[in-house]
């Protein structure tokens, strides 16, 4: 086991110094494209500012085929974008037992290292897989001569990955994030669902039957009441994120066409404490960016609550509620959030704008 005092030290001579916190850029969506399809590839420069986070992916959705075809069109891209401040590229590389993996370590780090933000690691086992990657990234930033070192990412997607999820998120200081990886999860659990991420019509609960004379009446009209299968795994991934000072993220909803169904689900893991979720589809882009950005009428509530407390002790009654200091932690949070996306979206910054600092401003 390491010492405490190491962790921040770099592990390869030349490596950049670990970050000690993760950067909080808005990455409401993670927008997946191949970057062996030319057509999805080419529509890349045009989308650089309109979604948080660019993800060329490598991995299972590249047929066996297209795996050198994808890496190289993704250096391609890297190097003839412009991506700003206003949006991040990532990648999704292969699994660490494929026969790939190496390559796209290889590859990607020495030659669009410094394009790069995060790499997403898929079906991380355990810290033992982050201490690999840990490990690799260094050696390899110290060859390309990077100055700032790459975030990791990880997807659980097994049971023992979620078994191991605290001590995942606190593997390296270049966790950036975990997201949940529903698929391949519900497979490796032995689940009964073929879905992609959200609820199913199996998982219920059941009101009680009416009762009549003769007592319960089973085949009596009963509301039912269809169940989230991830919430417990959201959760439990949201409290080790946050335990480590890292962003936890929902995945990918596979059903494109049901996008009330999917603002459900982003909105669900949101209110759990998700900073973001995979867009697998344009579609979903809107979805994401609609449902991890506080309404309006939430950061103007939170404003009130944060000027009525004062210097936060105590207790006050607000609209004929009681807030106090655990009220006033809760708005804060959504106030921090408001003021990151603001910054980065002129049209967030006019929705949360305050008016009682525009009126000072004027007098």
């Amino acid at each position: 086991m390491r010492p405490a005092k190491d962790f921040f030290t770099p592990l390869a001579v030349g490596a950049p110094a670990p970050i000690r916190e993760v950067p909080a850029r808005p990455s409401r969506m993670i927008h997946f494209f191949d970057p062996s399809n030319e057509k999805m590839a080419a529509k890349v420069p045009s989308m650089v500012g309109t979604v948080d986070v660019l993800l060329g992916n490598l991995e299972d959705a590249v047929k066996a085929e297209n795996k050198e075809k994808a890496r190289q069109g993704l250096v391609d891209i890297a190097k003839a974008t412009d991506f700003g401040d206003a949006t991040q590229l990532w990648t999704r590389v292969n699994a660490l037992d494929s026969p790939w993996v190496l390559d796209d370590f290889v590859t990607l780090v020495t030659e669009i290292g410094d394009k790069l933000d995060v790499i997403m690691v898929p079906k991380v086992q355990g810290p033992e897989d982050i201490h690999y990657v840990d490990r690799l990234l260094a050696q390899l930033e110290a060859r390309a001569g990077l100055s700032r070192p790459i975030l990791v990412h990880a997807i659980l997607e097994t049971a023992r990955g979620v078994a191991n999820v605290e001590a995942i998120a606190g593997a390296s200081p270049r966790m950036q994030g975990i997201s949940l990886g529903p698929a391949d999860l519900a497979a490796d659990r032995r689940m009964k669902t073929t879905r992609v991420g959200g609820g199913h019509p199996g998982y219920l609960v059941r009101q009680d039957p009416p009762v009549g004379p003769d007592g319960p009446d089973i085949n009596g009209a009963r509301t039912i009441f269809q169940q989230d299968l991830w919430h417990y795994t959201i959760a439990r991934m949201v409290d080790a994120c946050a335990m480590n000072g890292i962003f936890p993220y929902y995945g990918p909803f596979g059903d494109i066409k049901d996008v009330v169904a999917c603002e459900d689900q982003f909105r669900n893991a949101f209110l759990l404490g998700c900073v973001g979720a995979w867009s697998l589809h344009p579609a979903q882009i809107a979805i994401a960016k609609k449902v991890f950005s506080p309404s309006a009428a939430d950061v103007a509530h939170a404003r009130r609550v944060k000027a009525a407390m004062g210097d936060g002790t105590g207790a006050v009654m607000l609209d004929g509620k009681m807030e106090d200091d655990a009220s006033l932690k809760q708005c804060l949070v959504i106030l921090e959030l408001a003021a990151r996306l603001s910054a980065a979206d002129p049209e967030l910054a006019d929705l949360y704008a305050d008016p009682s600092a525009n009126a000072g401003s004027e007098a």
